[in-house]
């Protein structure tokens, strides 16, 4: 088993982090603090084709592995986990769906515009009253002739504000528990749906978040993404693949508060020597590495797997369960190691610390992470 990246993975990994470095760190606080949506360096990344990094370049993909997919999420978050979870959501979730369930003539009609970065994408699922419990769902699809009318409220929408394309999920049987609901792709400029309120977030304040109401948004079946009733078995096959990428992102967070914390540690000097010299900080730094190593390791595996075309079901659920939680750690760490200054917004740890608890609730929470291994483990 190989356990090294090869050349061109790094040069990958390399171009992001040259990407991030150059176009995003000199304005992260900016962003932050106005919560702005930085729509230019998202269309930036569209043009370097991380925006359809996963794909098959017959449709205008990139063609990547998901480790690399991996590695460039791990990159973007070092620096700004909001571009980062944007360009998840935009990949695992809205392409990915289409990508999973849609027929041919929809991946042509869909995927060149949303893999060169001219469209954006976002995915609807979560609502108000069912957040891990999509049998709570409300938005309702009815059959009308050859289209379908969408009534509901999606919320905590990732890219839903700035988005071309939604893929929703709607109840078209509600009598049907297992296969009562169905996926459409919905196009934003259709009347009958729009982005409504934008949240304000604790973190990943770049990131745009935000409801999406449907009020008689009439769709034509043409738009109906795998057969009815399948919406949720295809959500939750979307899952598996849009958790490696959570836990793509925890990995970025956490390195990013591990390598600003050893260097703030190695320069900060008191009673006479670097602070990195006490073991107390030395411990808590060598939590941080191993850590983040052995979470890197478990999320690359949950990558090989999705690359082979296995089920990864059960390793997407560790690797996101894993290194969320070793992200909280590590930024928990890096906020004491910086001590007050840790608590100050001009200084990186705060607001790692502030982004990163996202990682342990989006795309199913840390509770529901251990529902899914528990029955994995025990129904084989």
């Amino acid at each position: 088993m190989e356990f090294r990246l090869t050349d061109e993975q790094q040069q990958i990994q390399q171009m992001v982090r040259d990407f991030a470095a150059a176009e995003i760190t000199p304005h992260v606080m900016e962003w932050d603090e106005a919560q702005h949506f930085p729509a230019e360096t998202v269309a930036k990344l569209g043009e370097l084709g991380l925006l359809g990094a996963i794909f098959p370049e017959q449709y205008g993909g990139a063609g990547l592995s998901y480790i690399d997919y991996v590695n460039i999420l791990e990159e973007l978050a070092a620096v700004e986990s909001g571009i980062a979870l944007t360009v998840a959501a935009h990949n695992s979730l809205a392409a990915g769906h289409i990508y999973l369930a849609g027929s041919e003539e929809q991946r042509m009609r869909w995927l060149p515009k949303l893999l060169s970065g001219e469209w954006l994408g976002c995915w609807g699922l979560t609502e108000p009253s069912s957040g891990s419990d999509a049998s709570g769902m409300h938005t309702t699809a009815v059959r009308d002739g050859d289209a379908w009318v969408l009534n509901g409220t999606k919320n905590f929408i990732t890219n839903a504000s700035h988005a071309q394309i939604a893929v929703v999920l709607a109840i078209t049987d509600r009598d049907d528990k297992k296969r009562g609901i169905t996926a459409f792709a919905v196009e934003m400029d259709r009347p009958g749906i729009r982005a409504g309120k934008k949240e304000n977030k604790l973190g990943m304040r770049t990131s745009d978040t935000a409801e999406l109401v449907m009020e008689d948004c009439r769709v034509p079946d043409a738009n109906r993404l795998g057969e009815v009733g399948e919406g949720f078995i295809g959500a939750m096959k979307v899952l598996d693949g849009g958790r490696i990428s959570i836990a793509a992102i925890s990995l970025g967070i956490a390195r990013g508060a591990y390598d600003a914390a050893r260097r703030y540690a190695v320069e900060r000097v008191a009673f006479g020597k670097s602070i990195s010299r006490f073991q107390a900080i030395e411990f808590m730094l060598a939590d941080m590495a191993t850590e983040i190593e052995a979470a890197r390791l478990l999320t690359y595996r949950a990558a090989a797997m999705k690359d082979a075309g296995e089920r990864t079901t059960l390793w997407s659920a560790m690797a996101k369960l894993h290194a969320s939680e070793v992200a909280v750690r590590a930024t928990e760490k890096g906020v004491q190691i910086f001590g007050g200054y840790g608590f100050i917004k001009e200084y990186p740890a705060e607001k790692y610390y502030r982004d990163v608890k996202l990682c342990t609730i989006g795309e199913g929470t840390s509770e529901i992470q251990r529902v899914v291994i528990a029955r994995q483990v025990l129904e084989g």
